[in-house]
């Protein structure tokens, strides 16, 4: 189903590109040669800054979708098409922009970025395979580096603001094939074959990621045509991956016979695909209400199998909730929960029911059921972490807290919570500690190590806690001086 027709689309007119742009342009001069495969300009540690830098400008002035079940499905996905790559050891952090318009992008040191609405308008969940593999795709073949490789040949100057106005591209299109057309040196035909080259080998390798994952090669060309075609009528209407990913008739045909190459194996959507896709459509909708008229008229449609209802039934139960119509949302939740009892985002969304009624010892049943059938399930530990902290239960939390992190590492949720059940446990050098990874997690790594001397002059720590700060403070005296060398 295609929600786009239901959904404004708000172009967002925000400074992220100069913000992003600007930190390219004060150390370009200066850049040091710390060897590199793609040809000695950025090393895979700076890249690596580059993208914690990329990322924190992203959070600050783009609004990342934080649910922590679409986060999961997202990074869930890209994991698994990038497990099929030829470099396995490319560490990848996906995310998802609340954003209608259709874009995606790539940034430095694995950074992916898709816009809600590239999920929203996707047919099938091998579409939104396709846009995402070739996103891996850039980051797999380095074309970042190689672009900075290429400019760097007339200067570094070059070479930074062409990275850069790749990255202002992210939210407004126009302004970053501007910002490329105003870069001295590079000839005009230069910057269209290396864009062109990119762009031809990441559909490539991104067909050869989505047929070994088990997805449809067929969907890339697919949704390249369907681009194509909502671009038609009007050049300054078009989708932003057309403005950010240039599309021409002969690619769409390249990638088409590429794709003819591939055997044809029956592809099926994933459950986490179609709720993450009508949560998104819920969140997008101008009202709930709105929403929530349009699933009704979708699952009153007698074409539909009982099946198929299902995830219309989790949208509008979330519609519902929303719109605090609450008896509806419980119809709708009854009908999920007599499919699947155990089916973890039917239950997250009941507590989430539950909470909004204040009926917080219901909740946190179905929390804790949530959790014991799925440990380790990040938006289950999250909840049920909440929940207990809600209850005044620290040690419990903190428990379950430290399980997942045995297998797992923390993020701001987790180390943010962890840190809340240390405090109310009344451990005030552990909590100490962890505001001091939040901070750097946060991309604050100053305030970081000024958090860790002021834990050294200000507590009593025992040995193994002088220990673990002294061995951690190292560590961020380096992340810090790499900083200071690219003057983030």
């Amino acid at each position: 189903m295609n929600f786009y027709r239901l959904i404004r689309h708000k172009a967002k007119k925000t400074f992220i590109g100069f913000l992003v742009l600007l930190p390219f342009l004060v150390f370009a001069a200066d850049l040091p040669d710390f060897g590199d495969s793609a040809g000695s300009i950025v090393s895979p540690e700076y890249e690596r800054r580059l993208g914690k830098m990329f990322l924190n400008q992203i959070r600050h002035y783009a609004h990342i979708n934080k649910d922590p079940e679409v986060e999961s499905y997202i990074q869930s996905l890209g994991n698994q098409l990038a497990s099929y790559s030829d470099d396995n050891e490319q560490p990848f952090t996906f995310f998802v922009v609340n954003n209608p318009g259709i874009n995606a992008f790539a940034g430095p040191g694995g950074m992916i970025g898709m816009n809600s609405g590239v999920i929203l308008n996707s047919e099938n969940e091998s579409e939104l395979a396709a846009v995402m593999a070739h996103e891996i795709s850039h980051v797999t073949q380095r074309h970042l580096a190689r672009q900075f490789e290429e400019a760097s040949k007339y200067s570094l100057i070059n070479a930074a603001a062409l990275i850069g106005a790749v990255l202002v591209g992210i939210q407004n299109p126009e302004a970053g094939a501007a910002a490329i057309s105003a870069i001295g040196g590079l000839s005009a035909q230069n910057k269209a074959n290396f864009t062109r080259a990119n762009e031809q080998e990441a559909d490539r390798i991104g067909m050869q990621l989505l047929a070994r994952a088990g997805y449809n090669p067929r969907s890339m060309p697919a949704f390249f045509e369907k681009l194509q075609q909502l671009s038609r009528y009007s050049q300054s209407a078009a989708p932003e991956f057309i403005r950010t990913h240039p599309l021409t008739t002969s690619r769409i045909a390249d990638t088409r016979a590429r794709a003819e190459e591939f055997p044809i194996d029956e592809f099926t959507n994933t459950h986490p695909y179609e709720l993450t896709k009508y949560k998104l459509f819920v969140n997008s909708s101008k009202t709930a209400k709105e929403a929530a008229k349009f699933l009704l008229d979708e699952l009153n449609r007698s074409n539909l199998s009982d099946k198929e209802k299902l995830p219309i039934r989790y949208g509008l139960a979330y519609a519902y909730i929303y719109n605090r119509e609450f008896a509806r949302a419980e119809q709708q939740l009854e009908h999920l929960l007599r499919n699947n009892s155990d089916d973890v985002a039917y239950l997250l969304l009941a507590a989430k029911l539950q909470t909004t009624q204040s009926n917080y010892n219901a909740a946190f049943d179905i929390f804790k059921k949530a959790y014991g059938l799925y440990p380790d399930y990040r938006p289950a530990v999250i909840a049920y972490s909440r929940a207990l902290l809600d209850t005044r239960k620290g040690k419990e939390a903190r428990d379950v807290l430290k399980k997942y992190e045995r297998h797992y590492q923390h993020d701001l949720d987790t180390y943010s919570l962890l840190g809340q059940a240390e405090a109310m446990l009344g451990n005030e050098v552990e909590t100490a500690i962890l505001q001091s990874e939040y901070y750097f997690l946060a991309g604050s790594t100053k305030l970081a190590l000024d958090k860790l001397v002021f834990i050294k002059q200000q507590y009593q720590i025992d040995y193994y806690q002088e220990q673990r700060v002294n061995a951690r403070m190292a560590e961020l005296e380096y992340e810090l001086e790499l900083e200071n060398d690219l003057n983030l």
